[in-house]
C-alpha cells in the first residue's frame, strides 16, 4: 500500500473515517450503472485490428476482467456521455 492508503486503511481501523451523506444516493446510481453495463441483451460483432486487440486484452487484464466486458463499459460510457475523445 502506499502511504495515502495506509493511512486510510489505519483510520478505517480506528473507525475514524464517516459514511458521505450521499453515500446510500450514490451507491443506488452505481448500482444501476451496473446494471445497466452488464444487461446483455444483445450481440455485436466487430473487426479490429490485432494491434487494437492486444492492447485491450492487456488493459483488460490489468484491470483484473475480460476484454469484452472492458469493450462493453468503454462502449457503455460513450453512450451514456462520461466518455469524450481526448484532442490534445
Amino acid at each position: 500500500l502506499s502511504s495515502e492508503e495506509q493511512e486510510i486503511l489505519e483510520a478505517f481501523d480506528k473507525g475514524k473515517l464517516k459514511r458521505s451523506k450521499k453515500a446510500a444516493d450514490t451507491q443506488k446510481r452505481h448500482q444501476k450503472y451496473a446494471e445497466a453495463m452488464f444487461k446483455k441483451d444483445a450481440r455485436i460483432n466487430i473487426r479490429l485490428s490485432s494491434k487494437d486487440l492486444r492492447g485491450l486484452q492487456k488493459r483488460a487484464l490489468a484491470e483484473g476482467i475480460p476484454y469484452q466486458t472492458l469493450v462493453a463499459s468503454i462502449l457503455h460510457k460513450f453512450v451514456e456521455g462520461r466518455l469524450h475523445e481526448n484532442n490534445g
